[in-house]
Parts: C-alpha cells; sequence; structure tokens
C-alpha cells in the first residue's frame, strides 16, 4: 500500500497545492527561471487562483495527497493550443524531490490522462530529466517553441499519439 492517496483537487486542498505548487517550481527551476521570478509566487495568491480554478474546471486537477499535505498534482484539460494537436493537455504535473522515483508520479499522470489518449504538453526546453520523464509514456518533441508565459525560458512541445498494439 502507497502512504499516498490521489485524489481530485477539493477545497480544502488548495492551499497545500499552493505551497507544493511554488515549492515545485523553486525546486526543479531553479536554474531555469531567474530568482526573482520565483521569489515573486505568493501562496494565498496561488492557493486563491487554484480555488478559481477547481470551480471552474471541477475534476481536471488530482492532487497526491500524504495526510493532508499535497505532495504532487497533475492538472488535464482540453488544449489551449490552436490548432489543437491534439485535443488534450497535461497542463500541470509536479512531484516534490523527496517523493521522485515512488510511483507517485506514474499514478498521477495516469489518473490525469488515460494511457491510451492522445495528448500534449509543454515543457522548458533545458529540462531533460522532464523529456525523459514523459518519454516513458509516449510523448516526443513535434517540433513547436515558444517563450514562456512567466519567464524568458523556451518551451517545447511533446505529444502523444498511441496506437493500439
Amino acid at each position: 500500500m502507497t502512504p499516498w492517496q490521489i485524489v481530485p483537487l477539493a477545497a480544502e486542498h488548495t492551499h497545500s497545492l499552493a505551497e507544493c505548487h511554488i515549492a515545485c517550481w523553486r525546486e526543479a527551476y531553479r536554474d531555469l527561471v531567474p530568482a526573482h521570478v520565483l521569489d515573486a509566487f505568493d501562496i494565498d495568491r496561488r492557493a486563491a487562483q487554484w480555488e478559481r480554478n477547481r470551480v471552474a474546471y471541477p475534476g481536471r486537477t488530482h492532487v497526491a495527497l500524504v495526510d493532508d499535505e499535497v505532495i504532487g498534482f497533475a492538472s488535464a484539460g482540453p488544449t489551449r493550443d490552436r490548432p489543437a494537436v491534439p485535443a488534450i493537455e497535461l497542463n500541470a504535473m509536479y512531484v516534490l524531490t523527496p517523493w521522485y522515483g515512488t510511483g507517485v508520479a506514474h499514478e498521477l499522470i495516469r489518473t490525469a490522462i488515460a494511457p491510451m489518449t492522445p495528448c500534449s504538453l509543454w515543457v522548458f526546453e533545458q529540462n531533460p530529466r522532464a523529456h525523459s520523464f514523459y518519454r516513458k509514456y509516449g510523448f516526443e518533441l513535434d517540433g513547436t517553441r515558444r517563450i514562456e508565459a512567466f519567464t524568458p525560458s523556451i518551451e517545447v512541445r511533446m505529444v502523444r499519439f498511441p496506437h493500439a498494439e
């Protein structure tokens, strides 16, 4: 039995989710994102944003909980890309570093998007660990690049078009 449980985001999780989200960004992107951007994140503002998202898009975000603490999360929904290639996008996928390699990320991604669902995601170009993780789930770079919304960093799109075996 795992020490965590995966559940849909509920109101009582939004503050802990905000703490986890900010911590994950600071852990994973300290060499990719300017320090002033990471330092500017505010837990209360992020929690309010997650609460708005929870209400507007119920069931799109799942959190991994140990007791009442969020240790990771995944969020998926209709792509924001035009044209939509494919129609579903993994919008967020994060796990706190102490939980790397435990299987929580595997469980989160499979909860967010079924294994045979065509899907896209955006990832920092200079994040080989994330590229490697997503390749395990059938994602490949499609050659599309953009500037990330909060930083001057380049993101690349990865897509998955599973085939029945």
